[in-house]
């Protein structure tokens, strides 16, 4: 028999680990190894009634090696490792641990997931010459930071499609909320961060990109409607640059997890898929460890928010030598009998114009500079950046 000595773990152990992941054939399987159908099932039969030792030349076996995993071991090694197929070895460890207390090294269950065929080996890339841009904002504490993004949608029906909208928490990787939705429009989107404000509080930065509904291309300082509001509310705004989504790393590594394992696998409508999503939210939150947080999980480090919403109507201050005028439905303001556009996602909110002279104002929007006004021209000349007001 050309069985070949590996060591404590040899081929006949490795044949029967493959034979278990159920990945290939198992008479391909025997093939490849170079033994019959009958010699396969001969070890598997030994394997689940002797464990391991049971895979020894029975004229020879070995006493007990002190570095040897016993056969429950190496089962529940695999039990864990095929009902979480998604997570690594250093993730099925840690549950390991948490209910077994004394757990193997980090390398035996790498190897032993491996020889299963339970692990997927990753290409390698080469390393790129660009490199990472740093972000603007460091969390130091839960709710310093949120991001936000969209999840790219998936269609459901013919009908219907599913546009999962994220919130997650950056300093605890708490994931505020994982919403189905059918549409990114801004008046869906906002009701559904009122419930999460409500829940959680307010965060002192929201992190987004620069589509809709979280910034527009044709307003002030990319002000949407969406993040007007979030202004109103006291919350700084800090968007990662056009085309980099590497900057908001942590979340696009979420939506990673989101796709592999949620996208096209669900059956149903919205409300089935939004069932399916509560589920994995719970378990990335309190069950799945996260190597970042030295394999802790998200919900035992977050905490509510101390700045509490609540769901009034805001009104913004100005001070005293500014002119309040509210902006209209059409993002028009009137001053001095004329009719200026500034934008229609400031809509419903007052701008402050601060006078710099005959007929040129200063504009604006709660602590964000707009730009500058000029009467005699009725035109606006926009800020390149934001400034604080003093």
């Amino acid at each position: 028999m050309p069985w070949k000595e590996l060591g404590v773990l040899n081929q006949r152990t490795e044949f029967v680990l493959k034979s278990l992941g159920g990945k290939v054939a198992f008479r391909d399987l025997c093939g490849e190894y170079g033994i019959s159908a009958k010699t396969g099932y001969k070890w598997q039969k030994r394997f689940f009634k002797e464990g391991l030792e049971g895979l020894h030349d029975q004229s020879r076996r070995p006493g007990h090696h002190p570095a040897e995993l016993s056969e429950r071991v190496v089962c529940e090694m695999v039990r864990l490792k095929t009902a979480h197929s998604k997570w690594g070895p250093r993730k099925i460890r840690e549950l390991y641990a948490r209910s077994h207390g004394q757990v193997p090294s980090e390398s035996s269950f790498k190897r032993v997931l491996d020889k299963a065929g339970l692990v997927k080996h990753r290409r390698k890339r080469r390393a790129r010459d660009a490199q990472r841009l740093v972000h603007r904002e460091v969390a130091q504490k839960p709710n310093d930071i949120w991001t936000v993004d969209f999840k790219g949608w998936w269609r459901i029906n013919r009908r219907q499609r599913c546009e999962p909208l994220t919130i997650r928490d950056e300093f605890s990787r708490y994931l505020l909320a994982v919403q189905a939705m059918d549409t990114s429009r801004t008046q869906p989107v906002q009701e559904r961060f009122e419930k999460v404000f409500m829940t959680y509080g307010l965060p002192r930065v929201i992190r987004s990109d620069n589509g809709s509904p979280f910034a527009s291309v044709h307003a002030p300082l990319g002000l949407s409607r969406l993040s007007a509001w979030w202004v109103a509310l006291g919350i700084d705004l800090d968007r990662i640059e056009p085309g980099h989504p590497e900057q908001n790393g942590g979340h696009e590594r979420m939506h990673r997890d989101i796709r592999t394992e949620l996208q096209g696998m669900i059956e149903g409508d919205l409300e089935d898929h939004q069932a399916a999503f509560d589920l994995w939210r719970r378990e990335f939150n309190w069950e799945r460890p996260h190597e970042a947080l030295n394999m802790r999980v998200p919900g035992k480090i977050y905490r509510k928010s101390q700045v509490k919403y609540t769901g009034e109507v805001v009104e913004l201050e100005y001070p005293e030598e500014m002119i309040k005028r509210p902006v209209y439905c059409t993002g028009m303001i009137c001053l001095e009998g004329q009719k200026i556009f500034l934008s229609e996602s400031l809509q419903g909110w007052e701008v402050g114009l601060r006078p710099l002279g005959p007929s040129r104002y200063e504009a604006w929007f709660d602590h964000l500079r707009l730009g500058e006004l000029d009467l005699t021209t009725a035109t606006m000349n926009w800020a390149d950046q934001p400034n604080s007001s003093s």
